[in-house]
């Protein structure tokens, strides 16, 4: 079996800034390594150092020192026309969605493609499957305002998939979802997971994350103050049992199948 690839690699990662003549010390230190297909979750309280991670990712920000490479990237040196390269290896779920009102969720979903100028006979099956891949196919003439919170964390979670990246970072994805579709939603992304694709889930919800039993690294005063591995035995027992609360009978059956072909 081939060596899975380091997807995320930080090491003595450090971000400081200045307000008020203090230190702010938002992360400080951080060695933290994310491999292919890897389901990973960050949590932390408010403040912990997550919203940086995810600007450190994705070029928004460039660390005070240390390094931080991201699907071969070396973000700490990386130049401002490199930035949209690194981002198209990147898929991300926003908190507050950033669905554009305007558009029908085909179309946000598309916007992704078309601003990458893929041409357009590859948008639509590729859309299309991307909508049936998130239970959504026969939403793809509705616009957002239309669509429950659910719905459009799903738009959100298809439009960061549609085109295929290595990575997918979901900002806070159950903070505005009740209960049971959070579960959905993690289940969801756990299925992106099963596709070859990292998932960096970043959250303040230790009890869901650990209901997973995927890799928590939990992060406090800009420092890693644990790393809990993946437990694949129980993590393959919960694929198979999956929660009818969050997938009806039809869905439940096709994931199991998804998951027994892994």
């Amino acid at each position: 079996m081939s060596e899975r690839k380091t997807i995320i690699r930080t090491v003595g990662l450090k971000k400081h800034y200045t307000v008020g003549g203090n230190t702010v010390r938002a992360l400080d230190g951080v060695d933290m390594s994310v491999q292919q297909g890897e389901f990973v979750c960050v949590a932390g309280r408010s403040g912990s150092g997550k919203s940086t991670i995810i600007k450190l990712i994705t070029g928004e920000l460039k660390p005070t020192s240390g390094t931080v490479h991201v699907n071969g990237y070396s973000l700490e040196r990386i130049r401002k026309r490199e930035v949209p390269y690194l981002r198209r290896t990147v898929g991300v779920v926003f908190q507050d969605y950033r669905l554009i009102e305007k558009m029908t969720v085909y179309e946000n979903v598309a916007f992704a493609m078309h601003v990458l100028n893929v041409p357009r006979k590859e948008i639509r099956p590729r859309v299309e499957y991307i909508l049936e891949l998130v239970h959504l196919e026969d939403k793809a003439k509705c616009y957002p305002d239309t669509l429950s919170g659910g719905e459009q964390q799903r738009v959100a979670v298809a439009r960061a998939l549609v085109h295929n990246p290595k990575l997918v970072i979901a900002d806070e994805p159950t903070g505005n979802i009740d209960p049971e579709l959070s579960l959905e939603m993690m289940q969801l992304l756990e299925r992106v997971s099963k596709m070859g694709i990292t998932v960096l889930v970043v959250t303040h919800e230790h009890e869901l994350v650990h209901r997973f039993h995927q890799r928590v690294v939990t992060l406090s005063h800009g420092r890693i103050v644990s790393d809990v591995p993946a437990d694949p035995v129980a993590a393959a027992e919960d694929d198979l049992s999956l929660d009818v609360a969050a997938f009806d009978a039809d869905d439940a059956s096709a994931a199991k199948k998804e998951v027994a072909a892994v």
